[in-house]
C-alpha cells in the first residue's frame, strides 16, 4: 500500500457502522438520513482520522442530490488530512461539476494530474471514470493506463482486474485495436505480468 495521507486507511471509528448505514441506505434510498447519520460519526473521530468518513458522507450527500453539501464535506476531508481509500481531491472535483464550477475543479484535475506518479490506483480509477463521464475519453485512457501500470508495479490484481476492463471499454469507445494490456483480460491473475517485462 502507499504510504502517505491517501491510499492507506488504518482502522477508524465506527467503520462497521458506517458500511451498515452504507447498506441500509442502498436498500431504502434515504441517502439523506445516511449521510447525517454518517456525518454524527465522523465528527467523533480523533481528528487526522475523518477524512474518509467525511468522503463516505460526502459520497451519500452526492447520492441524495446534494453536491454542495458533498462538496463541503470532500473539503472537509481534505482539510483533515487523514488517510483515504482514495484522494479526496477527485471526490471534490466530481462534486463541483456538478455545481457548474469547472475552473475550480480543472485546478483540482490539473494538480492530480501533476502528482499521477504519487496517487493510488483507485485514484486513476476515479479520474478516468470522471473523464469518461465528461466525454474527454482520450484523457480517461491516460489515467486509467496510469493506473493498469501502477497495479503491475505494485501487484495489485483486484483493482488492476477493474481498470482494465474500464481502460478496454474507452479504448473501443476511441475506435482503437486490442492491445498488450487488453489481451492481458484473457489471463488468469495470477500469470498476469507487464507486457513492458516482455510478455506477449
Amino acid at each position: 500500500m502507499e504510504k502517505g495521507r491517501w491510499g492507506t486507511v488504518r482502522i477508524v471509528a465506527g467503520v462497521d457502522e458506517f458500511d451498515e448505514i452504507e447498506f441500509q441506505a442502498a436498500r431504502t434510498g434515504n441517502h439523506v438520513r445516511a449521510a447525517v447519520r454518517m456525518s454524527k460519526l465522523a465528527q467523533e473521530a480523533a481528528p487526522g482520522m475523518r477524512a474518509e468518513p467525511h468522503v463516505r458522507v460526502g459520497e451519500q450527500w452526492m447520492m441524495a442530490d446534494d453536491p454542495q453539501r458533498a462538496a463541503d464535506e470532500f473539503a472537509a476531508a481534505i482539510e483533515d488530512g487523514g488517510p483515504t481509500f482514495a484522494d479526496p481531491r477527485v471526490y471534490l472535483a466530481r462534486a463541483l461539476l456538478t455545481l457548474d464550477r469547472e475552473t475550480e475543479a480543472e485546478a483540482l484535475l490539473s494538480t492530480l494530474t501533476a502528482e499521477r506518479e504519487k496517487v493510488t490506483p483507485r485514484t486513476c480509477d476515479l479520474i478516468a471514470e470522471l473523464l469518461t463521464e465528461q466525454a474527454d475519453l482520450p484523457g480517461a485512457l491516460e489515467w486509467a493506463t496510469a493506473g493498469v501500470e501502477q497495479c503491475i508495479d505494485r501487484g495489485d490484481d483486484a483493482e488492476l482486474q477493474l481498470l482494465l476492463r474500464l481502460r478496454y471499454r474507452i479504448r473501443v469507445d476511441l475506435g482503437l485495436p486490442e492491445d498488450d494490456y487488453d489481451r492481458m483480460l484473457d489471463v488468469p491473475p495470477q500469470g498476469l505480468r507487464s507486457p513492458r517485462s516482455g510478455a506477449d
